[in-house]
């Protein structure tokens, strides 16, 4: 019998629900009172962190170098998720395979989706799936910031009585927020208007693209689960070479297989295209670091690019510029 990868999908779905039914109902087992969160990606951990200050603790299911669009969610995953008083995702098919498991976890306990809640106006269309949306909304972090308020509020509906520093928290992250895209604008803008092309891995920056007005080129689709065809390589070794591009980036999350390729092709029409940099695109950087911050995230992405590209950003992006070492 052949065995179809849909036929897996739905068989890993269908266990993981009856081991979330055999787990026993919610009960929080924090020890020291902490509100108990679960993150699927480092992006709405940071934020949660960062709003629940010392009232919460919170686990991120994916860390960095892992790619939310093909995670599955593991036997600890499920236990630590049913054991949540909230458990906080991203919505918008990022987690496809994590979806049908997340949504029945919904019906027993405090699951929010965050990105749902934005705009629809103010999304872009998938590429491969009718009726959904770009995931990546993280990418411009005007956008972003309207999670702030759902990850607020679904704090505050677990702990009521916290509200008022939830509130006071979440003031303090969309100041961070503004003040990180007023940079990125800034050194994305000394890019020269013809050299603001942003060729990567895969289709994680449209968002990016239309904050800061660039161009980008994924050789993937929006998800990491599609291929790139040989036609799609040659089509891009053509645009390097007739637009005279410099830099192609490397993503954290993301094989650097497709990239190599391209730099390979160039080469053999005599033309030279460079590594500009590694950017992180479905996760953030390690644990403890400024990158492994969503401010300095962004921060890192916008300084690679307009160095890589052409423009003058600061030696140290705007951590050394404002000398804040790793405040996130």
């Amino acid at each position: 019998m052949r065995v179809t990868r849909r036929w897996i999908v739905v068989t890993g779905a269908a266990a993981a629900a009856g081991l979330m039914l055999a787990l026993p109902q919610h009960t929080s087992n924090a020890q020291s009172g902490k509100l108990q969160v679960v993150a699927t990606t480092g992006m709405i951990a940071d934020a949660a962190r960062r709003i629940g200050g010392d009232a919460v603790e919170v686990t991120a299911l994916m860390g960095s170098g892992v790619d939310p669009h093909s995670y599955r969610q593991t036997r600890t995953d499920i236990v630590a998720m049913t054991r949540a008083d909230v458990v906080l995702w991203h919505g918008l098919y990022l987690e496809a395979q994590m979806e049908e498991f997340l949504l029945k976890l919904r019906k027993r306990q405090l699951v929010v989706p965050v990105a749902d809640a934005l705009p629809r106006d103010r999304l872009l269309a998938h590429e491969d799936y009718q009726d959904r949306f770009d995931p990546h909304v993280w990418m411009d972090p005007d956008l972003w910031s309207g999670v702030v308020p759902v990850v607020r509020d679904a704090l505050a509906e677990a702990r009521p009585e916290n509200r008022a520093v939830f509130e006071a928290n979440a003031a303090s992250v969309l100041r961070d927020f503004a003040e990180v895209s007023a940079y990125a604008k800034g050194v994305l803008g000394s890019v020269p208007a013809e050299k603001r092309i942003l060729l990567t891995a895969h289709d994680a920056f449209n968002y990016f693209g239309r904050a800061y007005g660039y161009e980008v080129l994924g050789i993937q689709g929006i998800s990491t689960e599609s291929e790139a065809g040989l036609n799609r390589i040659e089509d891009l070794v053509d645009l390097i070479v007739e637009r005279d591009v410099g830099a192609i980036f490397v993503e954290s999350s993301v094989s650097d297989r497709n990239i190599r390729a391209l730099i390979e092709g160039a080469a053999a029409r005599g033309h030279k295209v460079v590594v500009g940099g590694e950017l992180f695109s479905d996760a953030m950087g390690a644990d403890g670091t400024y990158e492994g911050s969503y401010v300095g995230m962004i921060d890192h992405n916008a300084t690679t690019i307009a160095r890589a590209l052409g423009g003058s950003p600061p030696a140290r992006g705007m951590r050394g510029q404002l000398g804040q070492g790793t405040r996130s």
